[in-house]
């Protein structure tokens, strides 16, 4: 069964940074892609960032590159990660990890095979 669980998500101040972890299993990692989402209040999920985990390849939308960086952790904990920084209040939502065996549907689709539950981030002004 596959699973993904996301963590590291909290309150912060803007101006601040966070890391969120997603984890994942039930599937063999390095075969699939995985990205990262956020669904705001009243708005509808955006997809973030993308990283095809066999090759490390990454994908940003506009409005996060140079402030949020995707990484995969292969080896040791089957974990991608997303580095949230100069955190704004406008990024205050919950944050999704995402899976999908093709890296196109995924990378530049934004089409999700399996998702875990989300984690919470919140930026106080």
């Amino acid at each position: 069964e596959v699973h993904l669980e996301e963590s590291g998500g909290g309150l912060v101040q803007a101006g601040g940074s966070l890391r969120l972890s997603c984890t994942a299993s039930g599937f063999t990692f390095d075969d699939y892609a995985i990205a990262w989402f956020r669904q705001a209040p009243g708005k509808e999920r955006e997809g973030l960032s993308c990283i095809a985990t066999f090759d490390k390849s990454t994908y940003y939308k506009d409005s996060v590159k140079g402030r949020f960086t995707i990484s995969a952790d292969n080896a040791k904990k089957s974990t991608v990660y997303l580095e949230l920084n100069s955190l704004e209040p406008e990024d205050t939502a919950v944050y999704y990890c995402a899976a999908h065996a093709r890296i196109y549907q995924l990378c530049s689709r934004w089409e999700a095979e399996y998702w875990g539950q989300g984690t919470q981030v919140t930026v106080s002004s």
